[in-house]
């Protein structure tokens, strides 16, 4: 009877564990990344602060890394006319729809006061490319902000 008990904890505990769908992504995130474009779907000026930190030009070429054992990461900007540093982040993915393969994914700063994350869709990730997309509403109508790394 103790054999079977133990049997059904070890069984409910590793049901409670993240898919391994997730396991695979987490694993294929992990190192180093560089924030090579941030592109809009639909043209024009805008002046968007990213991530309540930057703008868009100081994060092109910024250098991501992520550690999925502890869900943390950093990330350095070092762009001319840009507050440069190292910003620590922890993020969690979250399975959405593995038919389309997006996945939530939630980035929040450590240190923050606010205690705000941000969340984006992580739309494709291979071995060397990833790509978050962030969708608002501007003006009433959808807007997307696509994000695409490069694995280093």
């Amino acid at each position: 009877m103790k054999k079977l008990m133990l049997l059904v904890f070890v069984a409910t505990l590793f049901s409670c564990g993240a898919s391994k769908t997730i396991k695979s992504k987490e694993k294929t995130i992990k190192g180093n990344w560089v924030l090579n474009t941030i592109t809009y779907s639909k043209t024009g000026d805008y002046n968007v602060t990213m991530f309540d930190d930057t703008t868009k030009e100081c994060l092109e070429g910024s250098e991501w890394k992520f550690v999925p054992n502890n869900n943390s990461g950093v990330y350095a900007i070092t762009g001319a006319n840009c507050i440069s540093g190292e910003r620590e982040f922890i993020f969690v993915i979250q399975e959405i729809d593995e038919i389309s393969g997006y996945y939530d994914f939630l980035l929040k700063p450590k240190n923050n006061e606010s205690n705000i994350g941000f969340r984006v869709d992580l739309s494709e990730l291979t071995a060397s490319t990833m790509r978050w997309q962030q969708n608002l509403t501007v003006n009433g109508t959808p807007f997307i902000i696509n994000m695409d790394f490069i694995k280093q």
